[in-house]
C-alpha cells in the first residue's frame, strides 16, 4: 500500500494559473504611463504611452479597478484585478 504523500500532487513551477490576475499600472500626474506589472498568465493588450488608454483596454477586456494609490506628487499606481 502507498503512503498518502507519494499520491498527492505537488503544484508544477510554470502551471497556468486558474485564479484571479492581477495588474498594477504606474502612471505619472501627466497620464504618461511608466511600468505595467502583471501575474504569469495575465491576459493583456500591448500597452500604450497613455495611461488612460491603457486603463481603457484593461476595463474592456474586463479588469476591474481596485485601488488608485498616489505613490508620489508624480507617481500614481493603479490596482486591477481580472
Amino acid at each position: 500500500m502507498r503512503n498518502i504523500r507519494e499520491i498527492q500532487t505537488q503544484p508544477i513551477i510554470g502551471q497556468a494559473w486558474t485564479g484571479r490576475h492581477v495588474v498594477l499600472l504606474h502612471c505619472t500626474n501627466n497620464n504618461q504611463l511608466m511600468n505595467l506589472y502583471k501575474s504569469y498568465h495575465a491576459p493583456i493588450e500591448p500597452p500604450r504611452h497613455n495611461c488612460a488608454e491603457t486603463l481603457s483596454q484593461l476595463l474592456s477586456i474586463g479588469y476591474h479597478i481596485m485601488a488608485i494609490t498616489p505613490i508620489s506628487s508624480n507617481h500614481i499606481q493603479y490596482f486591477l484585478v481580472l
